[in-house]
């Protein structure tokens, strides 16, 4: 007897087993195949950033996996709401004819989609693709599509296989919603303590260690008066790879002097790293007091900027104001990740608004207790992730009581509040990507073509008023123009006009273009300087000069400065001729 028993479980087993895998290798649905090569089809179309054929064969198949399982989720209710369906030779008819007009219409925008790319790629300046890359798109789809395939089959199976044993103790309408249940936890502990605090531990310590922190930072300066020196009150080890970086580089006084023809001043850069103190506040009383030591308060330019994720600081955005100012000018940051600002963005945008709400408190505090004709102008700037902390922590306070002079943001993202705001305060007519606020008198808009000051339609061309804001954005830049509403509705710039650096040829398609526009955020740091998210200087050059103000600047001044000026992203102004 117990013999028998033990066969037919042994046989029971069996058969669960092949069940399992007749469910994962079993024939896919045909609508959920017409669907995803719809979904594929409208992946095709150029987005913000053009892709190449890797890049493109990975969305497509992302996408084809997505319209796929939307496909089952709706028959999925359709059959719980027992609602008709087709039966039969009638719903095979009906599901051939979909996968044909389906593949029909994706083959036709595979054909057109190489010079839609090619447009785009002209638009930006960069040399036009010569194949489609036609195998490698559509291997790449077909293998990313059956990796989803094959997964989605799995957890369907371990629903069954859960479902299976609750069956046994329970009624079947509450073992398949215990049994979702069941599945969703079990994903979601997985992922969340499997997989994420692993990457996320590991992205954070291999960007520690390329801090170069410690025991592998190079020899400090020997001048006193830079930040890290033997004198100063910041760690120089401690303050990692980019703070080193940024204080040690830039113009220095005599580099100044031989660009305006004037005695200048060396500029100050203070910096205090992440790991320099325990708390956001101690690191901003830090730079206060480094502020403090280097005299930056009887400067008459005074700047506090956030820095990206890393704790990076453009050259190509500090470099052009300090030539500005005759070096009579200082700038203090505090580094609050080591994160790249894609992942700091997610995983750590708290603590970038904290540090830069923590740094415009204490630096502002001790600038009101100053008399005003012997302070400094104050103005604030960020670039990327640095913009939206920094537009965080400009709040209403430093606005209007004893207000800053300025405030100068490039590439703000898109969740930043304040910008959205803004951006919705447009006049009607004025574009999405270039508004115009008002008369111009107290915030502006940049891009690669417009320079902020309000003529060639960027502005309304008025005289600035007491403060001064300007935003620096590329038309095609994904990190600012990034919808999350792209997942059932078009962007507003999708419905305008396209600027110069746009495509003539943008389509819009639920959830396909949210999938675009986030691929886009990713390619966009690689794109050709003056577009996507590569800011560089010169395009700082003229924001700068409108915000602030420098005594007895001219145009040819502005024209010399954009020609000494590096082309590319991350260069400032050294070393490159006249």
């Amino acid at each position: 007897m117990g013999n028998a028993v033990g066969e037919l479980g042994g046989v029971e087993r069996e058969m669960g087993m092949r069940r399992v895998l007749a469910g994962l290798i079993g024939p896919a649905s045909l609508p959920g195949v017409a669907l995803g090569l719809l979904f594929f089809a409208a992946s095709l179309t150029p987005s913000l950033i053009p892709r190449g054929p890797e890049v493109q064969g990975v969305l497509g198949g992302v996408v084809m996996a997505l319209g796929y399982l939307g496909w089952q989720v709706v028959a999925l209710i359709w059959r719980a709401a027992d609602m008709p369906c087709l039966r039969g030779r009638a719903a095979a008819v009906v599901s051939g004819v979909a996968v044909v007009a389906s593949g029909g219409l994706f083959l036709w925008v595979l054909g057109a989609s190489l010079g839609w790319q090619n447009a785009l790629r002209a638009k930006m300046g960069m040399a036009p693709e010569e194949a489609l890359g036609l195998a490698t798109i559509l291997g790449l789809a077909a293998g990313v599509f059956a990796l989803f395939f094959l997964m989605g089959r799995a957890v369907a199976g371990m629903f069954r296989v859960i479902r299976g044993r609750l069956y046994r103790v329970m009624p079947p309408r509450r073992a398949n919603l215990f049994g979702v249940i069941a599945v969703v936890v079990i994903l979601f502990v997985v992922t969340r303590d499997g997989i994420v605090d692993r990457v996320v531990l590991a992205l954070d310590e291999s960007y520690e260690a390329a801090q170069a922190l410690f025991d592998r930072a190079p020899p400090p300066p020997a001048e006193a008066r830079k930040t890290g020196s033997a004198a100063s009150l910041v760690d120089w080890a401690a303050m990692g790879a980019p703070g080193r970086d940024y204080v040690t580089g830039g113009p220095d006084a005599a580099a100044i002097a031989a660009f305006t023809g004037r005695p200048a001043l060396e500029p100050i850069r203070v910096y205090v790293g992440r790991a320099n103190a325990e708390t956001p506040r101690a690191r901003a009383e830090l730079a206060l007091a480094e502020l403090q030591r280097q005299g930056a308060f009887a400067r008459q330019v005074l700047i506090v900027a956030s820095p990206t994720g890393t704790g990076w600081m453009d050259p190509g955005a500090m470099d052009p104001v300090e030539y500005m100012h005759g070096g009579d000018i200082a700038t203090v940051t505090v580094q609050y990740s080591y994160l790249q600002s894609p992942l700091a963005l997610i995983l750590e945008t708290d603590a970038g608004l904290a540090q830069a709400t923590a740094l415009q408190e204490v630096v502002h505090g001790y600038w009101k207790t100053l008399p005003p004709e012997a302070r400094p102008r104050l103005y604030v700037h960020g670039l990327s992730l640095g913009a939206w902390s920094s537009m965080y922590a400009t709040n209403l306070f430093r606005l209007l009581d004893d207000p800053i002079h300025g405030a100068f943001w490039a590439g703000p993202p898109f969740p930043s509040a304040f910008w959205n705001y803004v951006q919705n305060q447009r006049n009607p007519g004025s574009p999405w990507v270039l508004p115009v606020i008002g008369d111009g008198s107290l915030v502006r808009y940049a891009s690669a073509t417009a320079d902020g000051s309000g003529a060639g339609g960027a502005g309304a061309g008025g005289s600035w008023g007491r403060m001064r804001i300007m935003f620096l954005q590329y038309s095609s830049d994904p990190v600012v123009f990034y919808d999350p509403a792209s997942l059932w509705r078009a962007p507003p710039w999708m419905r305008e006009a396209p600027a110069a650096d746009m495509s003539d040829h943008f389509t819009f398609m639920p959830v396909v273009t949210q999938f675009q526009l986030a691929l886009d955020m990713t390619l966009s740091f690689g794109a050709p300087p003056g577009h996507g998210h590569a800011y560089f200087a010169r395009d700082y050059i003229g924001p700068w000069v409108q915000v602030t103000d420098p005594e007895g600047w001219t145009a040819a001044d502005t024209a010399r400065l954009i020609a000494r000026c590096g082309k590319a992203m991350g260069e400032g102004c050294q070393g490159v001729a006249e």
